[in-house]
């Protein structure tokens, strides 16, 4: 039973240098991209011009995808795509709005925070997506229209995938990020991380592709983002990003790349990986951040978990009272509450202080715990439901 605990729950004893090591001490060689223009650093880079021929048939395309999705999974785990806007007006134009946002954001004073890096250090556009499709439809169809995007988002989610899109503008003197794995499980603490099984772990990185779009030249002095190939293949990655000797590791042994306007970078989110630091005096160096999520992230019913939550409270608190422990009251709340902090609404509720925000259940326990009347909890619950409406 022992053993097949251990291979099921990974903890800090699980969180091995040399096994990490082992994995991302490869090369990636030819054979295995044929596709790919050129390899950098064990990165596979692909020309679009050419890539766009390949992908004009449907059998090239799915070739092509194969490859895309073989790279992201047990691969180097990300790509770059030179010229993946072959029209670089195109992004200048998106450029113009987004640079609007962050006017718009520091007239109003308002704190865009930062997972991974100090806040105030970049600007930050949370949920640019939506704003850049309501200020400038015409600019937001001429951009999502990119064939680049839609390949890599399939290749690696299949169709019906969901986009989200976060800007981030490191500025000169910007610090660089700390080296970290992404959503979801990249979000939470590691005694939270460590309390989903390893497969969850295995899981998580393929239900998101995260991507970035240069809007500017970014030589190496700018900060691009820094990478280390392979290391999404460490199944205790989610756990082990945070320990010193896994960040000295990947400052010893991360791959920076140069990526000019129009370029795109598509990566796993459990790969390690963090913004560089803009050493430049007069670059914002701006990339648009894409998280695309499966479209699987759904439950099967729309339950209205908010009215269980006010109608169970009551009952919630009595069994509390009556000596009931912890744990089984816990028990109700994970069973009608929604008990992950995402999706939300960013910019009413950075990250300044944490990864992620409280949950409804998060809210609903500390009702519990600290005794709130149901009036105080009714409030509490429709203020953190309108964050996300």
């Amino acid at each position: 039973m022992s053993a097949r605990r251990r291979a099921v729950w990974m903890g800090a004893g699980d969180c091995r240098l040399n096994d990490f090591r082992v994995l991302v001490e490869q090369s990636t060689q030819q054979d295995d991209v044929p596709f790919a223009d050129s390899i950098v650093d064990n990165v596979p880079v692909y020309d679009c011009s050419s890539l766009r021929r390949h992908i004009s048939s449907v059998d090239g395309r799915l070739a092509v995808q194969a490859e895309l999705a073989d790279v992201l999974l047990d691969g180097p785990g990300l790509a770059v795509f030179r010229g993946a806007f072959d029209d670089e007006s195109i992004v200048d134009h998106a450029t113009e709005a987004f640079f609007a946002m962050i006017d718009d954001q520091r007239r109003e004073g308002k704190a865009s925070g930062d997972h991974y890096a100090k806040p105030g250090a970049n600007d930050r556009v949370w949920n640019a997506l939506e704003k850049l499709a309501v200020r400038d439809p015409p600019v937001f169809a001429a951009y999502y229209a990119n064939d680049i995007i839609a390949l890599a988002a399939a290749a690696w989610l299949g169709p019906a995938y969901q986009v989200t899109s976060q800007v981030n503008v490191v500025n000169p003197g910007g610090a660089a990020q700390s080296p970290h794995r992404d959503y979801h499980l990249g979000f939470v603490t590691d005694d939270v991380a460590a309390q989903y099984p390893r497969h969850a772990h295995r899981l998580s990185p393929v239900l998101t592709l995260q991507g970035a779009i240069a809007h500017c030249e970014m030589p190496v002095e700018t900060g691009p983002t820094m990478y280390l190939p392979y290391s999404q293949r460490y199944d205790a990655g989610f756990l082990a990003w945070r320990r010193p000797e896994f960040a000295d590791y990947f400052g010893e042994h991360l791959v920076q790349l140069p990526m000019s306007k129009g370029d795109a970078v598509f990566l796993s989110p459990a790969l390690f990986h963090a913004a560089g630091h803009n050493r430049s005096s007069d670059t914002r160096r701006m990339v648009n951040l894409l998280q695309i999520s499966s479209a699987f992230g759904r439950a099967m019913e729309c339950v209205d978990r908010r009215r269980m939550s006010n109608a169970l409270f009551p009952a919630l608190l009595d069994l509390r009272a009556s000596g009931v422990g912890d744990d089984a009251i816990r028990h109700v709340v994970a069973a009608s509450a929604e008990g992950y902090a995402f999706p939300t609404n960013l910019d009413e509720e950075p990250p300044i202080s944490g990864l992620a925000p409280p949950s409804q259940a998060d809210l609903v326990w500390q009702a519990v715990v600290e005794r709130w009347d149901p009036d105080t909890l009714t409030a509490k619950l429709d203020a953190h439901a309108h964050r996300r409406a």
